[in-house]
């Protein structure tokens, strides 16, 4: 696959995704989210990868926004438009993907950024990045799902006080809310990533894949999330990883999944 905004490579089961318009600041234009989708759909179908990391190139940025020269002569309908398509193709899609994804934050992560990050399963940061949603100092709200991910993951006072002010926080307060799991240097950002990345890729992807189902459905409307968990956790019983799992297990030895 040839990208002009992205970069893909590959190491055994891990796979990166590098959005590389440094220039830009990685900012997110049409073509990077149809790139991004495309990269997405066939690490999906891909069996060797069991994890994804999705980083930006450079030290300034993960993604800095989105490229506002494309919408600002948008219409309402337009408008719409462009936050429904860019949700259902990008957004929603990397938060239901079955593979796991781990968002490592580099400096600025804002508005579509920091939307993006959030989409993934969760995220580890560099110590000067820089995070927020900033979309009502240019008479906007928050699209792709920001006015819903956040609340979820700093609670809804939290996520008022953030959307209200287009302030950014730090990475450091961004732990401390429960946006990031983990703050480290820049230098050993990737390198911690990946050995999170490690310890999952050592555990049952099938099992995986259900717990994100399971987990995911407690925030959509309508579902049950423990109907779900119940549903999954019996499916896992029919999988060739559980009877690995537990023979490993009972034969005190490591399970090969």
């Amino acid at each position: 696959m040839n990208f002009e905004n992205i970069l893909i490579e590959k190491k055994d089961s891990l796979a990166q995704v590098t959005i590389n318009r440094p220039k830009k600041l990685n900012a997110l234009n049409s073509a990077t989210i149809n790139e991004l989708n495309v990269a997405f759909e066939a690490l999906e179908d891909d069996d060797d990868i069991r994890v994804i990391i999705l980083t930006g190139s450079g030290e300034k940025a993960f993604v800095a926004g989105a490229d506002i020269s494309e919408f600002a002569h948008f219409s309402v309908e337009e408008g719409g438009d462009l936050a429904r398509e860019g949700q259902e193709m990008l957004f929603d899609y990397i938060e239901n993907l079955s593979t796991p994804v781990i968002a490592a934050v580099n400096g600025f992560a804002l508005g579509g950024g920091l939307e993006l990050a959030m989409s993934c399963h969760f995220r580890v940061a560099s110590d000067n990045a820089k995070m927020g949603l900033p979309e009502v100092s240019l008479g906007v709200i928050p699209g792709y799902g920001g006015t819903q991910r956040l609340p979820q993951l700093v609670g809804k006072g939290k996520a008022m006080e953030m959307i209200m002010t287009a302030g950014m926080i730090s990475a450091e307060e961004a732990k401390g809310c429960g946006l990031v799991n983990h703050v480290t240097t820049q230098e050993e950002l990737l390198p911690l990533v990946e050995k999170i990345a490690s310890k999952i890729i050592r555990n049952s992807s099938v099992a995986i894949s259900a717990a994100i189902r399971a987990i995911n459905a407690s925030f959509e409307d309508g579902i049950d999330g423990f109907d779900v968990e119940i549903e999954e956790f019996g499916e896992c019983f029919g999988t060739e990883d559980f009877k690995e799992g537990t023979t490993a297990f009972l034969g005190k030895r490591k399970p090969n999944f």
